[in-house]
């Protein structure tokens, strides 16, 4: 299934590439399925063995990458692409290898060219969080903005070509992206 990707102006796809966190053309990278539309973004994922630190533990630069990648995700939702200006983390469980794990973003403040989004990792069965982070994104000028859509190949697409509405699990897509994150301390407690 094609992860939902919406941001205000509709639904969009994005050629393969080779980003480390999202890309599926890198060989090496996490491979993440983000699903985001203008309240949020979150991805499901088990960590392999392969991303350890200590023994069993995820490497806390690979939870880092998740929340900077949700985050991200988030700021794309609302129309806008930037980059990581800074970033704060605080692991507050271990969070071992194997284990499922939920990453959720959503923008807290935007102004000019300046975002500032929140995430967290949490344990999609009982939601406790695991790890959060805040960061602020600086958004590209609008003609490097369409020049990196060029080169990410993004293309408009019709809700139900990409993918929408299929997912049956309980992990929820489409509108329910905003009750699921708001659950969790999101966009709907921090308008």
């Amino acid at each position: 299934m094609k992860p939902e990707r919406r941001d205000r102006d509709g639904a969009f796809e994005f050629e393969p590439h080779h980003c480390f966190a999202c890309g599926e053309l890198n060989e090496h990278g996490l491979h993440l399925q983000v699903h985001t539309n203008p309240e949020g973004s979150w991805t499901e994922l088990t960590l392999e063995p392969r991303f350890e630190g200590w023994e069993s533990v995820a490497h806390g630069g690979i939870i880092c990458t998740l929340l900077d990648e949700v985050m991200a995700w988030a700021v794309i939702g609302r129309g806008t692409w930037g980059v990581t200006a800074r970033m704060n983390v605080t692991f507050r469980r271990p969070i071992h290898a194997g284990r499922a794990i939920r990453a959720e973003g959503w923008v807290v403040e935007e102004g000019g060219r300046a975002a500032r989004a929140a995430g967290h990792v949490i344990d999609p069965v009982t939601r406790e969080v695991l790890a959060s982070g805040e960061s602020t994104f600086v958004a590209v000028p609008p003609h490097e903005l369409e020049r990196l859509k060029t080169r990410y190949g993004m293309h408009r697409v019709a809700a139900g070509d990409a993918g929408f509405g299929s997912d049956t699990t309980d992990a929820g897509t489409g509108s329910e992206l905003a009750a699921a994150v708001g659950a969790g301390g999101g966009p709907a407690r921090q308008r």
